[in-house]
Formats: structure tokens, sequence, C-alpha cells
């Protein structure tokens, strides 16, 4: 495929420029035939009434030794008498084609414009072609005799010289022109037969296309650029996927695990009532860990993939922070958690389900990784055409490389840190996706006592969203 776009580029580059010479060709054809015949024509006319007058005005010379240096000069000549006696001086014509009607009426005073009138058939014709009726005539008296005196200029002899210059450069132009389009052809394809060899090897799973690295500030480099970081994106995502799909495997089997233990175990008979209940507990809460991950699930995938699911108005989301602080007070007052809030009345743009999702999985994930008797503060400020809303607890903390991954999916923080509290590790992905949806970000960074400090920002109004 590449070698085909090759000999195409070459060939296409190639063709334009025949067919722009042949353009060329018939454009100055043209103009010469329009513009620069009749000059031509005017001119030669004004040098044969010269010499024809020259003629008359010396009797004395020689018109045989006069024409013979006027032809050494670089014209072609041709005279011819009354009686039809002629002659030629300086170079043979390639055609003595002249009509007999033609020198008669040459010889009765009339001047012979032949240049002129020379048939358009061939490029710059009545310039190039060495023909006896492509001249000027003019008559003359010399010594009591009339004579009609037709010339051209010698071509071959005034531009041979140049006509071999024209012709090396012609050729030379021709073949270093070919040789320079298959040069450059070469240069401007070769980024697209790596490209095709990367997207090969990147079809086959291999990522690293490092060969695509081009200095190169045209839109190839730009595309091998693109490229390049799409392969690393696309590398990422396959890391991402795998990493899903064994957590999700891990996250799944585990309860189920559970879940199948516990029942083995309730077949036996020798069971207390309390054992029973306690096993029927543990498959309960494992049962409502599975549901819980399924429905999160299924809201990311519809978040993912369903985006017009999103219902923004206008509301009033200081006084959703506190209905979802009352729904949590009955968990605040039994692990003793001092809570405090700074909510000034404000109205934002966004929807308030998906939202309220937002505020209830951080203040969960606060109550749930906090000690107990420690305190969580909640923050709403707002500026310009932003607000910002700040969790902030005094629980296990996160460190800076937490930090970076907390919010992707199933990613927990140091398993040492969280052995006593499970979850599905989908919460904060979904908070992140919410406030991505709104045109918020969410950054998560370890308070400077104890504790994290959850910040979410977002756009009050309707305009800034749309913009």
């Amino acid at each position: 495929m590449i070698r085909s776009l090759y000999v195409k580029f070459a060939a296409v580059t190639i063709g334009i420029m025949l067919l722009s010479g042949v353009i060329a060709f018939f454009i100055s054809n043209t103009y010469y035939q329009h513009s620069l015949k009749p000059q031509n024509d005017e001119k030669n006319t004004a040098i044969a009434l010269q010499m024809a007058a020259f003629i008359e005005n010396n009797p004395d010379i020689s018109i045989n030794d006069y024409l013979t240096n006027m032809a050494d000069a670089g014209y072609q000549l041709y005279l011819v008498d009354n009686n039809g006696k002629d002659q030629f001086f300086g170079a043979a014509f390639r055609e003595n084609n002249l009509d007999i009607a033609v020198a008669e009426n040459v010889l009765n005073g009339e001047i012979y414009h032949g240049m002129l009138h020379f048939p358009q058939e061939t490029f710059v014709t009545g310039f190039f072609t060495n023909e006896l009726k492509n001249s000027i005539g003019v008559p003359l008296t010399y010594q009591g005799e009339t004579y009609a005196l037709f010339i051209r200029p010698d071509i071959k002899l005034l531009f041979n010289e140049m006509h071999l210059l024209f012709g090396v450069l012609f050729i030379l132009t021709i073949i270093l022109s070919i040789l320079f389009v298959l040069l450059s052809t070469n240069y401007l394809v070769k980024p697209i037969s790596r490209l095709s060899n990367a997207t090969k090897q990147l079809a086959k799973g291999n990522f690293q296309v490092n060969t695509l690295h081009t200095k190169r500030k045209d839109e190839l480099g730009e595309l091998s650029t693109s490229f390049t970081r799409m392969a690393k994106q696309i590398e990422q995502n396959e890391q991402v996927r795998k990493e899903f799909v064994s957590n999700i495997s891990h996250d799944i089997q585990s309860p189920l695990s559970n879940i199948k233990g516990y029942t083995n175990l309730l077949e036996g008979k020798e069971l207390t009532q309390t054992d029973k209940q306690h096993y029927i507990s543990i498959i309960n809460e494992e049962t409502e860990r599975l549901s819980t991950m399924t429905d999160q699930l299924l809201l990311l995938a519809s978040l993912d993939h369903e985006q017009h699911l999103v219902k923004k108005k206008h509301f009033n989301v200081s006084k959703q922070l506190k209905n979802v602080l009352k729904s949590y007070q009955w968990r605040i007052h039994e692990k003793e958690i001092v809570l405090s809030y700074t909510l000034p009345d404000l109205e934002i743009y966004g929807d308030p389900s998906l939202l309220n999702t937002v505020w209830d999985n951080l203040l969960s994930n606060a109550l749930k990784y906090n000690q107990p008797g420690g305190s969580i503060d909640i923050q709403l400020a707002y500026e310009n055409d932003k607000c910002s809303i700040s969790l902030i607890d005094t629980g296990i903390g996160i460190s800076d490389k937490d930090s970076e991954r907390i919010f992707d999916r199933f990613y927990r923080a140091d398993a040492s840190r969280t052995r006593s509290v499970k979850g599905t590790g989908l919460g904060l992905s979904i908070v992140a996706t919410i406030v991505e949806l709104h045109g918020g970000t969410v950054t998560a960074r370890p308070a400077e006592a104890a504790g994290t400090i959850f910040t979410v920002t977002l756009p009050i109004s309707e305009e800034v969203f749309t913009s």
C-alpha cells in the first residue's frame, strides 16, 4: 500500500509538472501569436526597408557584396528581379515555398508580411520556422532595375549557442525535477509507512511505538505525535482494563466465597441459634455488598455511555448538603464524631440527584475511615463563577502516592491501613465521574495534622458550564 502511495504521489507530481508545462506551452504560444508576432513582423519590416533604402541611396556599391555582408551578420536573404532571376544569400531556407504571385506583388511595390500571416500551427510559429514564405518582402530599385528583397533572421546563426544552452538547461531541469520529486516523495511517505507499521504493531498488542518520534513540525509530524500519545493512552486503558477485570473478579469472588462457605456451615446440625444468626448476618452483609457493587457498576456504565441522563437545573446546594448531614446524623452520633460546617446559601446549576450521590459518597468515606471521637468539617466557598466544597476529616489519612490514584476504579489504599473497612473501590470513581460531567474537578490531599481533605470545585451558573 505504501509503495503504491509512493508511486501514486510521484506520478501525480510528475504529471502536474508535465501538465503545467503543456499549459505554459499554449499560454506562451498564444502570447506570441497575439503580441510578440506583430512586433517581430514590424521590427523585421523596418530592417528590410532600411536595407532597401541603403541600396537605393548607394547605387555605386555592389548589391551582391552588401547582401553577402548582411547574410554574414545574421540574415537569410532572397533577391529576385523582374525577369524571374533569383539569388540566395546566407544559409539555405528549409523550404523555398514562395508563390510567384507574392514576388510579383512585391516587385509592383507591395510589402510582403509573411511573418505576420504565417499559419499558427506550432509553438511561436513565425520565429523558428525556416521557410521562405515566413519572411518579409520589400521592393527596391538598384541601378534602374526593380527587385524584390525577402529577408528573415538566421535563427541558427544568431542563437546556435543559446539553443544548446537552453536544450541542456531544459533536459537538466526535467531530470533534476524528477529526482527531487522522488526524494521528496520518499520524505513525505516515509512517516506514513512508519505509521502503517506502528498501526499493525498496535493491533497485535505492542504499544511501544517510539520509532514514530520526529522533529517535523508539519501535519505529518503532528499526526505522528498524536499517534504516539494515542498508543500510550491505549496502553494505559488496556492496563486499567486488566486491573478492572482482575479487581472486579476478586471483589465478586470474595463475597461469593464467603456466602458459599457460611451457607455450607448452616447445614451443620450441631449449630447453635446464635451461630446461625451470626452466619446469616454475614451472608446478608456480603449479599448487600454485591448488590451495592452491582448498582455502582451500573451507575458508572450509565455515566460513561449515557451522559444525556444528566438532568441539570438550578438548586440550592447548601440545603442539599444539610439534608445529607441530617441523614447521617445517627452514624455521626454513634461514632461520636464532632461535626462542623460553614454552608452559606448558594444556588448552582447541576443535577441534584447525581451531586447528592457525590456528597453521600464523600461523607460516607469520611465517617468510614475516621477515628472514634474524630471530627469532620465541611466548608462551602464561592468566588466569581466557581464554588468549592471541602470535606476535612481526622481519619487515617492518605499518602501522596494514593492521592494520585484514589479516584481510579477499584483502587484502594494500602490494605494494612484499611483492612478493617470493607468497600467496593467504586465510590470515589463515581464521585470523579459525576464532577467531571459537571465541568468541575475533585482532589484529595493529606490534611496538615491528620486525615484527608477532599475538595470539589464546580461551576456555579449555566452560562459558565455551557461555555
